[in-house]
């Protein structure tokens, strides 16, 4: 990108000779020290920047500063079919704002600049989200209490198993209820909890009329020591009575705990969940999920339902398969035993062109052993099998790396983009390797590198079926001010990388980029450990928004589009409006974006067929495959023979 940098300089030194001439003497000699090369050396840089030539093959970045009372630590982001933003902050990851209860949700208008500040009734920091069929956005899962680490870990603590072996009546306990040790040790729960009654279960599975033997049910609940330090560690398992109990109660319902210590108190999950009506823009609380869950990913199948995968339960520990599905008509989730899986934390997991075939790139988020869980595979949900595919890179360093579709998705393609060692590891890669999943044997296979290594790279698709790569850091959460204010475009169809302009903001862990309706990427968000190289200063959560225009908006005109129905059938076909139909070479379904943690598992970009009709009207075709086109809504781009996309028009896609 250099040498392009300073071929532009050159072109453009011969119209602005004239002005250097006048200017830069008079402001050299005026000062007359390095800070004047400096300033220089920056209005240069800003000339460039600038220049219609660098916009044409660059494009360009702007920050955007909103008022400070509206401002909040984008830890979700979402881009709902209004047109608007939505930024999940929940407690925001600060302990001050959990502790107060102070959550918060803004909806923000990126044309008109309008903001709102939702009522947000549970933590929603670090949930998972998709998109339903009518537009709404489920957000399920939150945080219910915050890690806590030595030496700030002062009372003993850990999971205690509630058993209930009544199969007549389950048990509803309080915040607070009493768990004591045979020796006298005496824990209080952390939460409110309920532990269902007790299973009958038919001797013979044939005969479910015949005797039956009880198999009490479990709860598992956080506890901690009501004595401060050591005197509450215990390493020796035990059953406790709980405190209160009368009757059958007493003998019926107890404790069990193996390990109570101080160490390393993980963030712990709830089950809340609620859908945020976009129209409304309103929180509706629905069924919650049967686990809690904190870092879980979400996601739509064909038929409309959500699957919630993986995240750490109520008392912090990663859920060892554990999955469940919610139906959009009932409100209520479902424990699938069926499905019965174990992920990392956030995984990417996409629907496939094959019906009850999901893809899982190994991208996540981090939580879980590193030996399990993280080869990327093929999951056949009918079968509930797993199929591992080879030939990824670096297969060690895909915690906080991206993955994504690449190109329409009915080239079935998925990337892999940078990545980083499991936890605090200072590794990354540059990798980007590309699977081709119609392969009769699919496996990855190289692509380019990006600029440099990377973990947290917010990778966008655009309408001209190109991707954006841009921000991250080389180190683990920004350290040692390693963020990269880089971008590039990725080129699926030739599997190469070009460079885009430099954003300003450095951004990384919990950051996203989305898509917009006009064709820009808006990013958001940002939450580096520290501000400075030595890793001396704390650093704050980043506030400015950056909207980046691609090169394609500064090449001509956008084409527009005149008119387009709000609703179409999978399968069915739609007509469609433009004075620049002559122009148009393809159009494209682009579902909205919900990103958090590098994780991103709505986006896909659907090729549609044109036909132009002698009155100068297209005729777009939408494929029939819900699994290629998942029901919901979609922005639909018409791109010009430049390359150039319109501003799309809203449309959803029905049965």
């Amino acid at each position: 990108m250099r040498k392009a940098i300073r071929g532009l300089l050159r072109q453009l030194n011969k119209r602005r000779k004239m002005i250097a001439l006048i200017v830069l003497p008079v402001v050299l000699l005026a000062v007359n020290v390095p800070p004047a090369i400096a300033f220089v050396k920056e209005m240069q840089h800003q000339w460039l920047i600038d220049s219609p030539e660098y916009k044409r093959q660059y494009g360009r970045w702007d920050v955007i500063d909103l008022p400070e009372d509206v401002q909040v630590n984008a830890i979700h982001a979402a881009l709902l079919p209004t047109g608007k933003l939505l930024l999940i902050a929940g407690s925001g990851n600060e302990q001050k704002q959990f502790d107060a209860g102070k959550f918060r949700t803004l909806v923000y208008d990126p044309v008109t600049g309008q903001t709102k500040l939702v009522p947000t009734p549970a933590d929603m920091f670090c949930a998972g989200h998709a998109f339903l069929p009518d537009g709404k956005l489920l957000v399920a899962g939150g945080t219910q209490r915050f890690e806590l680490l030595p030496p700030a870990v002062k009372f003993a603590a850990g999971a205690m198993r509630v058993k209930n072996e009544s199969p007549d009546k389950g048990h509803d306990f309080p915040k607070g209820t009493e768990f004591v040790s045979p020796d006298g040790r005496r824990y209080k729960a952390t939460n409110a909890f309920s532990v269902p009654p007790a299973a009958k279960v038919p001797v013979n599975p044939r005969k479910p009329n015949g005797p039956v033997t009880v198999q009490a049910s479990e709860t598992k609940v956080f506890v901690e020591s009501e004595t401060e330090g050591p005197a509450g560690v215990t390493d020796v398992p035990a059953q406790y009575t709980i405190t209160g109990l009368e009757g059958l109660d007493v003998n019926n319902l107890y404790g069990l705990a193996e390990k109570l210590n101080l160490d390393k108190q993980d963030f712990q999950g709830i089950a809340d969940s609620f859908e945020f009506d976009p129209f409304t823009e309103q929180y509706v609380r629905v069924g919650d999920m049967k686990y809690k869950r904190w870092y879980p990913s979400l996601l739509g199948l064909p038929d409309g339902q959500i699957l919630s995968v993986s995240g750490l339960d109520g008392v912090g520990q990663i859920l060892n398969g554990d999955n469940e599905t919610y139906d959009p008509v009932t409100k209520v989730w479902t424990e699938r035993k069926d499905l019965y899986q174990y992920f990392p934390t956030y995984p990417a997991l996409f629907q496939t062109a094959t019906p009850d075939v999901l893809f899982y790139s190994g991208s996540n988020a981090g939580y879980g052993p590193a030996d399990k869980g993280r080869d990327p595979a093929f999951w056949n949900l009918k079968k509930n099998t797993i199929t591992t595919v080879p030939g990824l890179r670096d297969p060690d360093l895909m915690e906080t790396s991206g993955s994504a579709f690449v190109g329409p998705v009915q080239d079935q393609k998925v990337a892999v983009f940078g990545g980083g060692g499991v936890g605090e590891s200072p590794k990354s890669t540059a990798r980007i390797d590309v699977i081709d999943l119609k392969a009769a044997k699919p496996e990855f296979k190289p692509g380019p590198n990006l600029p440099a290594p990377t973990r947290y790279p917010n990778v966008v698709q655009l309408p001209d079926d190109s991707l954006l790569i841009s921000n991250g850091s080389q180190d683990y959460r920004g350290k040692h001010a390693s963020w990269n204010y880089l971008a590039s475009i990725y080129h699926p169809d030739t599997n190469t990388i070009t460079p885009a302009a430099d954003p300003t903001v450095g951004r990384d862990y919990h950051s996203e980029g989305i898509l917009l309706p006009n064709g820009q990427v808006m990013t958001m968000g940002g939450n580096a450990l520290f501000r400075d190289p030595e890793d001396l200063k704390p650093a704050t959560f980043e506030k400015r928004l950056e909207i980046f225009t691609p090169a394609y908006l500064f090449k001509s005109p956008q084409p527009t589009i005149a008119d387009a129905p709000k609703t179409v059938p999978l399968g069915g076909s739609m007509t469609v409006s433009s004075p620049d139909a002559a122009r148009i070479t393809k159009a494209r379904l682009v579902r909205p974006s919900a990103a958090t943690h590098v994780t991103d598992l709505e986006q896909r970009t659907v090729a549609l067929d044109v036909a132009k009709k002698p009155d100068g009207t297209l005729t777009l075709g939408v494929p029939k495959e819900d699994t290629i086109v998942p029901p919901g809504f979609y922005m639909l781009f018409l791109v010009d023979d430049q390359g150039v996309p319109s501003i799309a028009k809203w449309v959803q896609v029905t049965r």
